[in-house]
Order: C-alpha cells, then structure tokens, then sequence
C-alpha cells in the first residue's frame, strides 16, 4: 500500500486497531532482503512521503521525507556544492531500483566511503517516525550540535522497520571533494594486505579503501586478480599529488591512477549496477546470493582468502571490514550450497565478524542473521516499541527467525 501523506496515519491506526501485521517499507525495491516476513503482512510504503522539507546550505543539513530516493537528495545537494557522504545501496543503475534515503537508513547500510566519513547512523542527526500504533514522534534535532533525548537516531539504523516507520530524517551534509583521484593496485592477496596495513596507519586519510576479489575485477573487464582501489580527495592539487606519490613509492605493486568518472564507473560495477540484471530487484534474474560480509579489519586477508569465496564476487571495506559478496546473475546454478555459506558464516564468526542473508534461493532456508549475544536486550526494546508484535514480524535484527528447513 503506499497511501498519501494525508492518509498514512489513519491507515496505520487502522491495522492496530485490526491487530494486523504491518512491514515498514521504503519505495519496495529490496522488500526481497533480509528474512522472509513471517505468517500474513501488509507493506506499508513511503513512497507518497517524498521531497526536501528544508535545506540550510549554511549549517550543512538537510531534511527530507523518508520516501525520497537518494539520488534526488544528491542532486538537490549538488547544485550548492554538497552531498551526503554515502554509497548508493547495492544495485542502483542510473536511478533503476534507487532506494529512499529512509530505506538506505532503515538497513544501515554502509559502503566504502565510511572509511573517510564514517556510516550512514553517523550522518543523521535527527528524524521523525511512526510507532505501529500510529503515534507520532521526533529525535534529535536540526544542528549537527543537537544531543537532547534519546539517540534513537543509531536505535533506528539498521532496525529493519522492525520498531517503526522512519518518515522523515535530518542528515549532515559535507562539501563536495573538489579534487578526486584513485590509485589501484592488483597483486597477490598478502601484498594487498600489507599494503591496506600500511595505509591504515600512515598518516594519509583516503575517502576508501575497497579490496575486490579476482572474480570481481574480471567482471569490472580488469585482470582477474585482488586489487585496492584506493580513494583520495583535496581541494589543493599538490596535496593530491604527492597522496598519490606517497602511495606508488611505498608499493612494489604497479600503479593505475583514476580520474574521478572512471572511478566512478568502477564503483558502479562494483554495487552490482552495471546491467539490468543487477538492477532487477527481485526475479529470476536477480543474484541467487547476495551476502554482506563483516570481520575484524586485520583479518580481513584471511577472509579474502578463503574457499568458500570463490565463484562470488566480493567487495570490502578495508579500514571497517565490512562489504557484500554476490553471485553472478547470468550463472545457470548458484555458486554457492546453503552448507557452504553456513561455512562461511562460521570463518566470519570466528575473524570477529558476521555474515547477513540479503539474498538466498527459494530452497535455501538459512536465517539472515543469527541471534546476537544481546538478543534479550534487543527483544525488550522490541517490546516497548512495539508490544503487540505488528512490526515487521520476524525481522527484528539480532534476533534468528526459525525456519523449517535450515
């Protein structure tokens, strides 16, 4: 359903009243992420809730309806010499399947650029939402300085509209770099390694630190070896040059040195945007997988390493240690068993990490996610959000969903 503003609230009281199950959801072009809703459940979309509410270029804040697709934030964001420091979420295409910025924020999900900038949760500084009883209420404020009540803000990234229906956000937003280069290096895994340890203590403050497997780098039309793309930004082209100096005399590896739109063009192959099955949010041609990969940064070699890898492309973050692993969407079998991710889920876990379910086939039946230590707290915060269970029921993250056939 994707009711008009007007009506959003009486529609939300409306399934309370009913008792019915409701999902929160952005435009509805992931509603296929994650674990499967449990039992019956009317997706409720933010679609009609679109547009920038206020923009003071001056204090660097916007604020925007939920519904809004980030692409439209960026561009409005563009015409003052801004934007928000975030990466599109996995599979836009020029604008097809682009998510809202409240969906973007709902799934918390983070991409290269939180080496430099840190995460989406970091960039919000208030919002406004809808409890499942239709009870509206605001966090935060609309200066980055604001630290009254609660931070539901990082409470609300990440919940999988599992506590409520995020309608509105105040986010910071940054200058635009107005100089961009990359350098990439291809190599063997260790090289790699020591490289992105080097650089991770030295003093240079690259925008991201991406670390792709060979399989991703051959589907980018490169060599099918690992490789850095690392990402840096100035505003004084000698200051630029000399970053990317430092960084071709400190590797024995060969350097490739970007122009801003080529790096682009990468990243863009690198979110699954590079063709209308990637863009395809649901469907035969969508990934049969589509993971999201979390270990400790300083073993992140190792998990670049491993066998249970291979056949998947593969995009982390250096410096957090997080990325996504796909598989190819033109391939006839998945590239992977439900036994060989639960592996996988295992070597994740024991680098300090995690691994997330985004994507499965349809016979998988593995969880999304697996109860986190702090399940009991994540329950009762559950519970004094929402204590009839309406919300998003069986996806409240932290939290396993018990299917029949795992």
């Amino acid at each position: 359903m994707r009711p008009e503003p007007s009506e959003l609230q009486e529609l939300v009281r409306d399934l309370h009243r009913q008792g019915s199950a409701w999902l929160p959801a952005g435009l509805g072009t992931r509603l296929d992420w994650g674990p499967p809703v449990a039992g019956p459940c009317t997706v409720v979309s933010c679609a009609g809730l679109r547009g920038v509410r206020e923009f003071n270029p001056g204090d660097f804040t916007i604020t925007v309806a939920a519904g809004t697709p980030l692409v439209e934030v960026q561009e409005v964001l563009g015409h003052q010499g801004q934007w928000l420091s975030v990466d599109a979420p996995w599979g836009d295409r020029q604008g097809a399947a682009a998510g809202s910025i409240g969906g973007l924020v709902a799934r918390g999900l983070a991409g290269g650029y939180r080496q430099r900038y840190l995460g989406v949760r970091d960039q919000l500084i208030g919002l406004a939402l809808m409890r499942a009883d239709g009870v509206t209420a605001r966090a935060g404020g609309k200066v980055v300085k604001n630290v009254a009540g609660y931070d539901l803000m990082r409470l609300f990234t990440g919940s999988w509209g599992s506590l409520g229906l995020i309608t509105e956000l105040t986010l910071r937003t940054l200058p635009q770099p107005p100089l961009r280069r990359s350098v990439c290096f291809q190599g063997g895994a260790e090289d790699l390694a020591g490289l992105s340890r080097w650089l991770l203590g030295s003093s240079l403050s690259p925008e991201r630190i991406d670390w792709w497997n060979g399989s991703l780098a051959a589907a980018a039309g490169l060599d099918p070896e690992p490789l850095l793309l690392i990402g840096l930004a100035s505003v004084d082209a000698a200051t630029l040059q000399e970053q990317v100096r430092c960084l071709q005399e400190r590797s024995t590896l060969p350097a490739r040195v970007l122009d801003a739109a080529t790096t682009g063009t990468w990243l863009a192959r690198a979110r699954g945007g590079t063709g209308p099955a990637a863009a395809a949010p649901t469907g035969a041609t969508a990934p049969a997988w589509l993971l999201r990969l979390g270990v400790s940064p300083d073993r992140l070699g190792t998990l670049m390493q491993a066998p249970a890898l291979a056949g998947l492309a593969v995009d982390m973050a250096a410096g957090s240690g997080l990325g996504l692993a796909w598989s190819d969407p033109t391939e006839p079998r998945p590239a992977l068993t439900s036994s060989q991710v639960s592996t996988l889920r295992s070597l994740c876990n024991e680098l300090g990490g995690h691994l997330t379910v985004l994507r499965q086939p349809p016979d998988a039946g593995l969880p999304a996610w697996l109860d986190a230590p702090s399940r009991p707290l994540i329950e009762a915060i559950k519970h004094r959000f929402d204590p009839a269970g309406q919300l998003a029921p069986g996806r409240l993250p932290g939290v396993a969903q018990r299917l029949s056939t795992v």
